[in-house]
C-alpha cells in the first residue's frame, strides 16, 4: 500500500529512448512519429526523435524502451470508492493498487454508493463527498490519482449544497439514480446547478444494479442530460437496444463502456459510434468495485474487447480510455502524451507467446498486452506488471 511519500513527483529529468510505438490518447493523432521522451520531473518535457533530443546529463535518468510501446496512463471513469485501499464489496484490500498494475494511473468515482450506512440527508451526503475528496487528496494508493468525493444525488440537496460542496474541493457528482432521486426534472435541476460549479455529472443508466436504486431508461437520462451516460451498456443489466440507440441518436453526451456491463450492447454503442463519427464521445470504465468483483485489468480488457470485435482499430480503441476519458472529465494534466501533460506513462508489448507482430496486431486479436512499467508523474511504480501476463519486451532503466 503506498504512502504519502510514494505518490510524489519524480524529480530530475528522465530521458526515454529506443520507443517502438508511442500511443498518443488522441483519436486525432493515435500515433505519434517519435521514438522519444523528455520529462522534467513529473512533467512532459519534450517528445520526439532520438536524433533531436538532449543528451543525458549528470545525475539524469535514462530509460531504453527496448522498442515496446508507450501510451498514456490509463484513466477508469467510473468506479466506486468507500474508504482507503478496500472496498466492502468483496471486502478486499489493495484493490487499487492492483488496479495500477493493470496501468490504471486515474481513476473516477461515480459515488462512494458501497459505503456502509451511505447517509441519504442532505448533511450527510456533503459529510461524506468532501470527507471522501479530501481523503483520496492525500493518499493515492500505489500512486494512482484517485478523484472522489462523488455525491449521490439525494432529495433535498439545494444549489448552496453543491456550491458548499464544490468550494471545498468536490469535482464530480455520483450517478443520478443511485439514489431517491430518480427522476428527469428533478436529477436536471440538480445537476445543473453542480455543472454550474464545475462539477462533472453522470446518470445510472438500465435496471438497478444494487438495492436503492433503479431502472433508469432514456427518458430520463435524456431529459437529465449528465455529462456522462454512465455504463451505456448496463451497469450490469442494459435497457433494450432500442432505448439504447435512441439515447445515441438524441443525446450529445458522453457514452461510457464499461468493463462490468453487456458485453453486446457495448459493442453495439462502439459500432454506432463508429458509423457516426462519433468515437469522441466514447468513454470507458470499469463499474468496479461490483458484484462481479474487482477487476485490476478491466481497462485492459475492456480495451482488447473493443479492438477484437469491434472493428475499430486498437489504437483508436485507447483513446477512448486515455484522451477520451481526460477530456469529458476537463483533465487538462494528464490523458495524453502531450508537452505540459503528467508523464503518466504505461509501457506495454505483445504478451509472450500472443500471436501477432506487434502490440496492436495482438490487441486486434483478442490478446491483452503485458506491461513492463508504469510511471505516475514521471516516478516508476512497478516494473513488471504482477497482474498481466509477462511482456515480450521490457523497458530497462540503464542510468541514474
Amino acid at each position: 500500500m503506498a504512502t504519502e511519500s510514494q505518490a510524489s513527483a519524480a524529480a530530475g529529468r528522465t530521458h526515454i529512448r529506443n520507443i517502438g510505438l508511442m500511443l498518443g490518447g488522441d483519436l486525432a493523432q493515435p500515433v505519434l512519429d517519435a521514438d522519444s521522451l523528455l520529462l522534467d520531473g513529473g512533467t512532459i518535457a519534450r517528445i520526439g526523435r532520438a536524433a533531436d533530443m538532449p543528451a543525458p546529463g549528470p545525475g539524469d535518468r535514462v530509460i531504453d524502451a527496448q522498442g515496446c510501446a508507450v501510451c498514456p496512463g490509463l484513466i477508469d471513469n467510473h468506479v466506486h470508492t468507500v474508504a482507503g485501499d478496500w472496498t466492502p464489496r468483496q471486502n478486499q484490500l489493495g484493490w487499487i493498487e492492483s488496479t495500477m498494475h493493470g496501468g490504471v494511473t486515474t481513476i473516477i468515482s461515480a459515488g462512494e454508493a458501497h459505503y456502509p450506512g451511505r447517509p441519504r440527508d442532505p448533511v450527510g451526503v456533503k459529510a461524506l463527498a468532501i470527507a471522501a475528496q479530501r481523503s483520496f487528496a492525500a493518499f493515492r494508493p500505489g500512486g494512482v490519482k484517485v478523484i472522489a468525493g462523488a455525491p449521490v444525488p439525494e432529495e433535498g440537496l439545494t444549489e448552496d449544497d453543491f456550491r458548499e460542496m464544490a468550494a471545498a474541493g468536490v469535482t464530480v457528482v455520483g450517478e443520478l439514480g443511485l439514489g431517491k432521486v430518480k427522476d428527469g426534472p428533478t436529477g436536471r435541476l440538480m445537476l445543473g446547478w453542480a455543472r454550474r460549479y464545475g462539477m462533472t455529472t453522470m446518470t445510472h443508466t438500465g435496471g438497478p444494479s444494487i438495492p436503492g436504486s433503479g431502472l433508469i431508461g432514456a427518458d430520463v437520462v435524456l431529459e437529465a442530460d449528465a455529462d456522462v451516460v454512465a455504463h451505456v451498456n448496463g451497469g450490469p443489466t442494459a435497457l433494450p437496444d432500442a432505448e439504447i440507440l435512441r439515447i445515441c441518436r438524441d443525446g450529445t453526451r458522453a457514452l461510457e463502456i464499461v468493463h462490468n456491463g453487456n458485453l453486446r450492447t457495448g459493442l453495439m454503442v462502439l459500432e454506432w459510434a463508429r458509423g457516426n463519427d462519433a468515437l469522441g464521445r466514447v468513454t470507458m470504465g470499469t463499474d468496479g468495485p461490483a458484484g462481479s468483483g474487482v477487476q485490476p485489468l478491466g481497462i485492459l480488457r475492456t480495451i482488447t474487447h473493443l479492438a477484437s470485435l469491434g472493428r475499430v482499430a486498437p489504437e483508436l480503441v485507447f483513446c477512448l480510455a486515455t484522451g477520451n476519458n481526460a477530456r469529458v472529465r476537463r483533465l487538462h494534466d494528464r490523458g495524453l502524451i502531450a508537452v505540459g501533460r503528467a508523464a503518466d506513462l504505461v509501457f506495454l508489448d505483445k504478451a509472450e507467446g500472443s500471436a501477432g507482430a506487434t502490440v496492436l496486431e495482438a490487441v486486434a486479436e483478442g490478446n491483452i498486452p503485458g506491461i513492463g512499467m508504469v510511471m505516475i508523474d514521471g516516478a516508476i511504480r512497478t516494473h513488471r506488471s504482477r497482474n498481466t501476463p509477462p511482456a515480450h519486451r521490457v523497458p530497462e532503466v540503464v542510468a541514474g
